[in-house]
């Protein structure tokens, strides 16, 4: 199983996360403008708005990196 947020159904978004469409949409547009990707160091094994939905998910739940890696099909 692997996550991504573009994959993901309203009601599992809100089963995971707590939040709307509009409002995890809404929370990847301000925290990309807070800050963008930047071309230094390693390249990024997710694509941002798959990155937020892991934070979001690491926050919400109690599961350790290495689940919440398997989860999105990457290492911890």
């Amino acid at each position: 199983m692997r996550l991504s947020l573009a994959r993901c159904k309203n009601v599992e978004l809100r089963a995971w996360t707590g939040l709307t469409w509009p409002q995890m949409r809404s929370l990847v547009e301000q925290l990309w403008e807070r800050k963008p990707d930047a071309a230094r160091g390693r390249n990024w094994a997710l694509p941002f708005p798959d990155r937020v939905l892991l934070l979001v998910l690491a926050y919400r739940t109690n599961l350790t990196m290495q689940q919440i890696a398997s989860l999105f099909g990457t290492t911890d």
